[in-house]
């Protein structure tokens, strides 16, 4: 494994533009299930009832039902080392940006600033009706909570049916097809928009380094170093021996 985290922080350290591609396997160990995964939301709460835009605006109290439970597991989360160890590598100037498929704001306290979300982001409610927009602790304990127009807010999350941010999409790739290095962490890259910026940022020249708990479909096809194993332990481990071989380069 030693010999992986510095073939790893190497890439990072001679990358002039890297971008972490994030899912929901980075965040699992801050205590949110993946909520495709056994016992997740969608086992228990059907997405076309509960998670699709037609739903919400059908019958947006029964939808709360399911967002009380997701507000409780992701208000009580927090950042966990690989989140930290992202702001780190921003901070130090060896991280562009953060392209997450993930609601829970944990990059961003993690320290992350750069960061596009594929999905949104559950810390803030907005009213579909007449626009105001609300911080989710300002409704703290309010089910459901409602606009000062009556109306039930919902949270800036993309339900289904919902397009996938332009501003998001366009972001995401200028900076994919940029990049030297993507790290891909806690995601198989499955679901689309994620699917393509593996591609995108390999087409491009980019060198792929791989964090994941099981190999994926990436892993034999275009990653270029797979790291096996929880996040929260290896990224730490990448950031630490980085900041060791820079020393070493700056000494000399």
């Amino acid at each position: 494994m030693q010999g992986l985290i510095e073939a790893a922080a190497d890439i990072l350290i001679e990358s002039r533009s890297t971008v972490a591609l994030t899912g929901a396997g980075i965040s699992v160990e801050s205590g949110i299930p993946d909520f495709r995964s056994a016992g997740g939301l969608w086992s228990r709460y059907n997405p076309a009832e509960y998670a699709d835009i037609g739903a919400f605006r059908a019958n947006p109290e029964k939808v709360w039902q399911m967002l009380t439970e997701m507000d409780a597991i992701v208000g009580q989360a927090r950042p966990n080392p690989a989140h930290l160890a992202l702001g780190e590598l921003e901070d130090i100037g060896l991280l562009t940006c953060v392209i997450t498929q993930n609601i829970d704001n944990l990059h961003q306290a993690g320290g992350s600033k750069n960061v596009i979300e594929y999905h949104g982001n559950s810390s803030t409610l907005s009213c579909l009706w007449c626009g105001k927009r609300f911080t989710a602790a300002e409704k703290r304990g309010e089910i459901p909570p409602r606009c000062v127009c009556g109306k039930i807010l919902k949270p800036d999350v993309v339900f289904f049916g919902e397009a996938i941010p332009e501003e998001a999409l366009h972001r995401s790739y200028d900076f994919a097809s940029s990049a030297q290095a993507l790290l891909i962490i806690g995601t198989s890259a499955l679901v689309s928009p994620a699917n393509t910026i593996p591609a995108l940022a390999k087409r491009s020249g980019a060198k792929l380094v791989e964090v994941n708990k099981e190999r994926t479909h990436l892993t034999d096809s275009l990653t270029d170093v797979f790291l096996q194993g929880n996040a929260g332990e290896i990224m730490p481990r990448i950031v630490e021996t980085v900041r060791k071989k820079r020393e070493g380069i700056t000494s000399f």
